[in-house]
């Protein structure tokens, strides 16, 4: 009973937004847009898991190994990231933003042409 009432909470903790993000799959792309002030939204992740495409995404790969940081696929569509998105406060010309942003933790595999197809799709 007591493992039950644990399980039933942990949607809570989510929901409440925690620090503790669900990992999932996604392909980071270019979405074509410009801008010429911060924040730019210029990115869009595609979530493999539900298919929703999460606009403005912006991408942390601190947990990535050195070698793969660099990769240009990684802003392409190119690849299946493993990973989650966290809201962050950023704070540019003194007013606060709250974004998305894609904690990158490992490269999955190469994306399909379909996957980076619907990602880049605005």
């Amino acid at each position: 009973m007591v493992t039950f009432k644990l399980l039933a909470a942990v949607p809570l903790f989510l929901a409440a937004g925690s620090a503790y993000a669900v990992p999932g799959l996604y392909v980071y792309c270019d979405n074509g847009l410009r801008c010429v002030k911060a924040p730019c939204r210029s990115n869009n992740a595609l979530d493999l898991k539900t298919g929703a495409i999460i606009k403005g995404v912006s991408i942390d790969t601190k947990r990535l190994p050195e070698k793969d940081r660099a990769a240009d696929l990684l802003y392409a569509g190119k690849l299946v990231l493993r990973g989650s998105i966290e809201r962050r406060t950023v704070t540019y010309t003194g007013k606060a933003h709250e974004l998305p942003y894609l904690v990158v933790t490992a490269i999955e595999r190469k994306a399909t042409m379909g996957e980076s197809a619907r990602c880049k799709a605005r």
